[in-house]
């Protein structure tokens, strides 16, 4: 089959043949109709989250079944599936408990093993990673679905909590901050678009940003969205992964808010510092956000089913195979606002 490789770190992915995905017991294969070009995948072929060399890379992805493995159930050959971009094991305490995305064995395509920018991906433990679609949810949309777009909805439903009139700080409008955006709104939060691109804010307000603030200084933002809100924001989100934008997130709370943490901080950014003091007086949550587990795909499906969620608007572009590799470089440089979509 077809897929983008790269065999060294930073060096220009290409397309080449490489065989066919193994299918393991309890695993399908999918052939990609679609997969999302996301900035997790940048940060692996920077070095930042280690893969092994050479690597496929790609974790955002819908297509059909096109094989299984002995002992799957659920799923059929022919099948219109997606899966999480965190796949469990199936077996252990959280698996069990609904929670694949913290499984201790997990398995992420794209990172532990080769991904989805190829005409194939593996996916294991089938009956508990992969979600059939909807007839009237198509693969593109779906494919912006399986990183940015369900992290940010758990990220804002499950972890931020936010409530009608409500406000939401989302700092960073790409893909998986202009999702969480789209999604507040369509529970009820009144929005807060933070970023240094005018063209992101700009697509932040069609998705129904109410208050739009440039992230140049972030002391400044920071200010401008206490004042906006009155106070401070219920819910605030890196959506990038930086530990400035932590801290302006969490500046901007109001007593008694939440921080959830979506951008990677990856390396010397790990281990961020926190004003436990203000954390600690105003009772304020932080909370990490890893993914959305298989199980938990139906309400978000169910909004976009009935048009209450609408992924597409997030799509930017649609590319071909032979364009991914260019895609994942130009991630080098700021961007144009929306998600790239590859159509293998």
């Amino acid at each position: 089959m077809r897929a983008v490789v790269y065999d060294a770190l930073g060096q220009e992915p290409e397309v080449r043949e490489v065989p066919e995905p193994e299918c393991p017991a309890g695993a399908v294969v999918v052939a990609v109709r679609a997969t999302g070009v996301c900035r997790s995948d940048w940060h692996a072929w920077r070095g930042h989250d280690p893969v092994t060399l050479p690597h496929v890379p790609g974790h955002e992805f819908a297509g059909e079944v096109v094989r299984i493995g002995e002992g799957v159930s659920r799923v059929a050959v022919g099948d219109r599936v997606t899966a999480p971009f965190v796949c469990g094991c199936g077996a252990c305490e959280f698996c069990r408990n609904g929670d694949a995305q913290v499984c201790p064995d997990q398995y992420q395509p794209g990172f532990t093993g080769p991904g989805s920018f190829a005409e194939q991906v593996m996916v294991p433990a089938a009956d508990t990673n992969v979600v059939r679609l909807p007839g009237e949810v198509g693969f593109v949309e779906a494919a912006a679905l399986g990183c940015r777009f369900a992290t940010a909805f758990r990220a804002v439903q499950a972890h931020g909590r936010v409530s009608q009139g409500q406000w939401l700080a989302v700092f960073g409008c790409g893909g998986v901050g202009l999702s969480a955006v789209m999604v507040g709104r369509a529970l009820g939060a009144r929005v807060v678009a933070v970023d240094v691109s005018a063209a992101a804010l700009e697509q932040a307000a069609t998705l129904g940003a109410e208050a739009l603030v440039d992230a140049g200084d972030l002391a400044t933002a920071v200010e401008q969205v206490r004042e906006v809100t009155g106070g401070g924001v219920h819910v605030g989100i890196d959506a990038i992964g930086s530990p400035s934008v932590v801290a302006a997130s969490v500046g901007s709370l109001r007593r008694r808010g939440r921080h959830v943490q979506v951008g990677l901080l990856l390396g010397e950014d790990a281990a961020t510092a926190l004003p436990m003091d203000r954390i600690l007086a105003h009772e304020l949550e932080v909370i990490g956000s890893h993914g959305m587990a298989a199980v938990d795909y139906p309400a978000m499906l169910d909004l976009v089913e009935r048009g209450v969620l609408d992924p597409r608007a997030l799509v930017a572009r649609t590319i071909g195979l032979d364009e991914g590799g260019a895609a994942l470089v130009a991630m080098d440089h700021p961007g144009p606002p929306g998600i790239t979509v590859v159509t293998p």
